[in-house]
Formats: structure tokens, sequence, C-alpha cells
């Protein structure tokens, strides 16, 4: 009988640009900021959201594992926002470059990235 073997899954973690002060978000405050409902920083700087494209693959596991909740539960939430004219959707960014490009160009910018793809340009925000 063999053995199917798995790769691990890479962490996944909310990323932000470097410049920003606040190091941590509770939980439910990283939930607000994905859909687009926290739209400040403690600070009172803007938050810039960006995300991958529904079918990518870390797009998916970031929902699930972080969020705890499905992708298209995000789009329908994202959906509303726009259509009803009380807010907007997030940035879709095409590529996980594209994503730590945005980030570390953008004031005030989180998206999500697995650690590999962490660069020096960018720093992880701590879900306390």
């Amino acid at each position: 009988m063999s053995q199917v073997l798995s790769a691990p899954t890479p962490s996944i973690y909310p990323v932000v640009n470097s410049a920003l002060t606040q190091n941590s978000v509770s939980r439910n405050g990283l939930s607000a900021i994905f859909r687009m409902r926290l739209r400040q920083w403690q600070d009172g700087s803007p938050i810039t959201v960006f995300v991958l494209r529904d079918n990518n693959p870390l797009h998916q596991q970031f929902c699930k594992q972080v969020l705890n909740v499905f992708p298209h539960q995000m789009r329908r939430s994202w959906n509303k926002l726009v259509f009803s004219g009380t807010g907007q959707a997030p940035v879709t960014v095409a590529s996980k470059d594209e994503m730590v490009d945005k980030i570390a160009s953008t004031p005030g910018a989180i998206g999500y990235l697995s650690d590999e793809d962490i660069t020096e340009d960018i720093k992880i925000l701590i879900i306390k």
C-alpha cells in the first residue's frame, strides 16, 4: 500500500507597507479590513486593500485559513458594498510579485502573502 505525501502548505500572513506604524491587529479587525468595513488605520491614515483574483489558490487559502470565510463570501460582501454605493471592492492584483510591488509603494497598504514571498520592503501584520 503506497502512501501519498503532500507538500506542506505555506504559511500565509497579512502584510503591510513597511512605513505603517501599526504592528498588529485583532482577528476581527483584520476581517473588517478585508471586508472593506474598516477604512482607516489607528493613526487615521487610509487603508488600501490589495487581493489576488478569486480563483488564485493563495487568495482561497487566505480567505479560508486566516479570515475563516469562503472566497465567494468575500466577493458577495464586496459586491454588496459596490452595488449599494456604500463602499468599494479591494484592488485586485494579477500576481504575488504585483502584490509585493503595490504594497511596498502604497502608504497604508495591506494584502497577504506566503512566507517565502515576503521581502524587506513589506512587513507582516501580527494577528493578536
